[in-house]
């Protein structure tokens, strides 16, 4: 059993990542139903919720169906992540999540998210003063370091266990790579494997298949896996993972049906929640991944992903499933 401060979860738990403008409410939803174990909000800036700031707050709204669910924030001042906890806090999420990570260049310009690894001291004192400030757990996600001659995360994830950290999650990449290149989960085990470590320590980073979480687990050692890339518009990885875990074969992939209940629930879903605009324009980047390796699909992709208005976007789905309700996904 894997621990978040008094929050148990399975053995070698699935955590659904953090990722802007995909891990809303109802992707969370999707990717609960089909056996995500963690799931996380959608990175929240701290500044944009003390200004009470339209599209930071609304992603505060988590729903019971959900938890354990995480709430995840960044900044660089103090004063504004402690005040953001607070407003976190009366959402009543289960975990408070610190993105130490992103290495977006409008959030890192401000020492935010992954920019931080270019000063550890304040990383550390940012964790503490939250930590103490809160009563839920604290937990942080983060990367490698700023560039492979700064790589410390050995020592980096102790100080931030010490200061009340209640897990941390490593994608294995600098900050200089973004998202080029393959991860290396060496120095995450090496985390794992440092005596002093006893929080859950969970990797991120090209998990995109049942065989790689296994060698996550297996050979790297580590307590949980991240997944990010590879849910999206995917939510049957995490239930894929599960079983290839219990049996060592490989589930049959989702069928039609499956699919196209999941793209109209997931845009219906979206629109309930953020209206017909944003949730129309919101779930284009999932119909990719719902719909892959279908031949002769380029036209219908086309459609999903250029028309504006939701019912435009459901009579595509009733096209393709009755162009391709019968094709066998291999």
């Amino acid at each position: 059993m894997v621990k978040i401060g008094d929050i148990e979860l399975p053995d070698f738990p699935l955590l659904l990542a953090p990722m802007e403008d995909v891990s809303d409410p109802p992707f969370r939803a999707l990717c609960k139903e089909q056996g995500a174990d963690v799931v996380y909000t959608e990175f929240i800036s701290s500044e944009g919720l003390i200004r009470d700031a339209a599209k930071s707050t609304m992603k505060l709204d988590i729903y019971e169906k959900e938890r354990p669910v995480g709430i995840q924030i960044f900044g660089a001042n103090l004063d504004s992540m402690l005040k953001s906890v607070e407003i976190v806090e009366k959402s009543n999420p289960d975990i408070i999540d610190i993105n130490f990570g992103c290495p977006v260049k409008k959030v890192v310009s401000k020492g935010a998210g992954a920019g931080i690894l270019k000063d550890i001291d304040l990383m550390v004192s940012l964790t503490e003063a939250m930590v103490k400030h809160t009563k839920l757990p604290v937990t942080v996600k983060t990367r490698l370091g700023w560039d492979e001659n700064t790589i410390k995360i050995v020592e980096v994830a102790e100080r931030l266990q010490d200061v009340g950290c209640a897990s941390i999650a490593i994608h294995g990449r600098t900050r200089a790579q973004m998202y080029k290149g393959e991860a290396d989960w060496h120095p995450i085990a090496a985390v794992k494997n440092n005596p002093r470590m006893h929080i859950p320590v969970f990797g991120n980073g090209d998990v995109n298949s049942p065989e790689k979480a296994m060698l996550m687990r297996d050979k790297f050692g580590l307590d949980g896996a991240m997944i990010g890339r590879a849910s999206i518009g995917y939510p049957w990885f995490f239930r894929e993972v599960k079983h290839f875990f219990e049996t060592g074969t490989h589930l049959a992939k989702p069928t039609m049906d499956e699919r196209i209940d999941a793209a109209r629930r997931h845009l219906q879903m979206s629109i309930d929640w953020k209206g017909e605009r944003l949730g129309v324009f919101e779930t284009r980047r999932h119909y990719t991944n719902y719909f892959k390796g279908i031949p002769h699909f380029k036209e219908y992709r086309q459609r999903l992903v250029t028309t504006d208005d939701s019912e435009g976007v459901f009579k595509v789905l009733d096209e393709v499933y009755e162009k391709f309700g019968d094709y066998q996904f291999v």
